[in-house]
């Protein structure tokens, strides 16, 4: 038994520890706050307990004696617990308090710092806490305290003649107050202090202003909670070091259809970019209730002059049906391997196959016209095995038959409908809060209209609509809908880079 408390980081997943990477990975139980950002689960086990404990303004979820308690009870069943916090669990976090329980219960313990919003969110807004030039020394201080009671456990007068920065966290409902302490105490007015909604993630905003200014413009600029406020010489390098809201798509809410299998890479590169990225898979990739097809083609590999690849999914899936069989990569040694796209050949090059031939052309077109080539303009009689999802366009076999090839296309895995972030992807459009939805194929624009109605999109065209290719285009174009941005090569890389452009321009 033990019990690990994570610091999960400010809110850009990418901030989490290795070491808490490693424990959320192995624990039977995951216990996390609202402030965890929640792809942060992705690490956990399949199989784990995840148990929500978030405490917002006026609704927790459980209290903190109960989450104690809860800690103590699953540990002592011999479980590894991981209790995720946003931010550092020691910087008021109110992990000091958790892991005395769990010593006063005799219950083994690690405590994983997590970087915290006060140092995080002024470093994306380009705040720096400390500075040769103008700050040596941080002080982190709560903003939560009531301005009613009598005394005050700060020492304003030694907080506003000190040269050092002033963090507080939690403090935006007492921000009027915490100005005019400072200024009382002998503050000079015209101190640089900012504040940092939500730092780190793909909704942060800054401002900067004066600190006598500040109360007025947080109200002027509806600035809220979770914000960190900072009052010092250092905010005024925001200017000259911010980078973080100067990524070309920061600000920009993007849609992502491709099945979750797939999305990874168009996710994180989206991300990179600094946009707000909105998972949305229309499709589920799902293996075949029955196989019998592939594993005859499997067994017959080599009456096949060429093996057809035209997906990431239709060689993962083709390889987990050769391990079934007790086969591998050997199998294809007599036969020629064509791969659409850059990403199937990658997924064919890490098993040790390099493809006989890529087009130029990432669509069955392209592929048709540089077979033929290959084949001295003649493929009649040869044999092509298209491994391939359950349903698929017709274009290429139909092509290669009517040039005399013999041609099975042969399921190897299937796709179904999905409906994740629906509700959340509607309330965005009629929000006018939505900047854009990628499809990556024909399916995904036909999935996705089944869930948002056609009619919504076109009664707000500012939400704009990107394909991979013309084929997906076309889908588009035959509901009715303008599809804005394409790019030249129809790959994830492409579209990505189209996103960008079309977007800063």
């Amino acid at each position: 038994m033990k019990v690990f408390l994570i610091g999960a980081g400010p809110g850009d997943p990418g901030l989490l520890t290795l070491k808490g990477r490693d424990a959320l990975a192995a624990a039977d139980v995951v216990v996390y706050d609202a402030l965890a950002n929640d792809s942060l689960l992705s690490h956990a086990r399949p199989d784990a307990e995840k148990i929500y404990v978030g405490k917002v303004a006026g609704n927790h979820a459980l209290p903190q004696d109960q989450i104690n308690a809860l800690l103590v009870r699953k540990a002592k069943e011999g479980k590894i617990v991981a209790r995720l916090k946003g931010g550092d669990p020691y910087i008021f976090g109110r992990g000091g308090e958790e892991a005395e329980e769990l010593v006063a219960a005799g219950v083994p313990f690690e405590e994983v710092p997590g970087i915290s919003s006060t140092i995080a969110a002024p470093a994306y807004a380009g705040i720096p806490v400390t500075h040769r030039d103008f700050s040596s020394s941080v002080t982190i201080i709560t903003g939560h305290e009531n301005p009613d009671k009598p005394g005050s456990v700060h020492n304003w007068k030694a907080l506003a003649s000190s040269a050092s920065t002033l963090v507080f966290v939690m403090g935006m409902k007492n921000l009027p107050d915490i100005a005019r302490n400072l200024l009382e105490a002998g503050m000079d007015p015209q101190t640089p202090a900012a504040l940092i909604y939500r730092g780190t993630t793909p909704y942060q905003r800054s401002l900067v202003d004066t600190l006598a200014r500040l109360p007025q413009a947080a109200v002027d600029a509806r600035f809220t909670n979770p914000s960190v406020i900072l009052v010092g010489k250092v905010a005024g390098l925001r200017d000259t070091l911010g980078w973080f809201e100067k990524k070309p798509l920061y600000s920009r809410s993007v849609v992502v259809t491709r099945a979750r299998e797939q999305a990874s890479g168009l996710a994180q590169s989206l991300m990179d970019l600094g946009a707000e990225v909105i998972q949305c898979p229309t499709i589920e990739i799902s293996p075949l209730a029955d196989y019998a097809e592939l594993d005859v083609a499997l067994a017959n590999l080599a009456s096949y002059g060429w093996v057809i690849f035209t997906s990431v999914n239709g060689v993962k899936h083709f390889w987990l049906r050769l391990a079934k069989a007790g086969k591998d990569t050997r199998v294809l040694g007599n036969c020629k391997v064509a791969a659409i796209g850059p990403a199937t050949a990658d997924a064919l090059a890490e098993r040790g196959i390099t493809p006989d031939f890529i087009p130029d052309r990432y669509v069955a077109e392209g592929v048709l016209e540089g077979l033929m080539a290959l084949e001295g303009g003649n493929v009649a009689g040869k044999r092509f095995l298209l491994p391939r999802a359950a349903k698929a366009r017709e274009v290429l076999p139909e092509e290669l038959r009517k040039a005399g090839a013999v041609v099975d296309v042969i399921s190897a895995y299937e796709t179904v409908p999905a409906a994740h972030k629906k509700d959340e992807v509607l309330e965005r459009i009629k929000a006018g809060t939505l900047s854009c939805v990628t499809f990556g194929s024909s399916s995904t624009v036909e999935n996705f209209l089944s869930l948002i109605p056609a009619s919504l999109l076109k009664a707000h065209p500012e939400v704009k609509l990107a394909a991979i290719g013309p084929v997906t285009a076309e889908t588009l174009q035959k509901h009715g809908l303008t599809c804005n941005i394409m790019p030249m090569d129809y790959t994830i890389p492409a579209l990505v880079d189209a996103l960008k452009t079309y977007f800063t321009r």
